[in-house]
């Protein structure tokens, strides 16, 4: 039987265990949780690293592209630095969406992403920004090197989506998007929510 004789023994935590990805910040990992038929909010269980239900969706928006975080990166005081208005990073793994012409209906899957721009998101006064990135291997998408090069319609999704998946008619809106921002400012984001991962997790890794 040929391949690879390296392989993990034991599942790995897909938070911790797993690299940030091939060529960080220009291509990294994604960790898929939801995808664009998810009715259902799911998160990694931080404890466990396993898939678990946050909560069923209460409004009826349903995300446009898949939906994850990139490894063994967090949102701290540097990703806070690089939104003015926020008091902290909202203290998750950064987020990613990943537009992918084709439709990928499974969740818990590891892919490679080509990071091109990213949305400001401000929740509660926290960073909680949202990475864009194309799926690497996309035979449509995969040449896309810059957020500008999108569809614009695509955009507006993405936008709505954030704007709406949390907001009910009688509430106040409880989040703010910025202005999209390009390849360069997202490779920014992910540098610092890499260092933010190493001061928070790994801070012999300074030394």
């Amino acid at each position: 039987m040929s391949g690879s004789r390296s392989f993990e023994r034991h599942r790995p935590h897909p938070w911790h265990g797993l690299p940030v990805g091939p060529d960080p910040p220009a291509l990294v990992h994604a960790f898929i949780e939801i995808t664009p038929f998810d009715l259902i909010k799911y998160e990694v269980d931080k404890a466990s690293g396993y898939l678990k239900v946050d909560r069923p969706q209460r409004t009826s928006a349903l995300p446009p592209s898949l939906y994850g975080f990139v490894p063994r990166t967090y949102c701290g005081p540097a990703v806070s630095a690089l939104m003015p208005g926020t008091r902290a990073g909202d203290g998750d793994p950064l987020d990613i969406c990943v537009v992918s012409e084709r439709p990928i209906q499974r969740a818990e899957v590891l892919l490679d992403a080509r990071v091109i721009g990213g949305l400001p998101m401000r929740d509660a006064d926290e960073a909680d920004d949202k990475i864009i990135a194309v799926l690497a291997t996309d035979p449509i998408w995969s040449g896309v090197a810059d957020i500008t090069e999108l569809p614009a319609p695509l955009l507006d999704r993405l936008r709505h989506y954030f704007l709406t998946y949390k907001h009910l008619p009688e509430d106040p809106q409880p989040v703010e998007l910025g202005a999209t921002y390009g390849r360069e400012h997202a490779h920014a984001v992910i540098r610092a929510a890499i260092d933010d991962y190493r001061r928070a997790f790994d801070p012999d890794s300074e030394r």
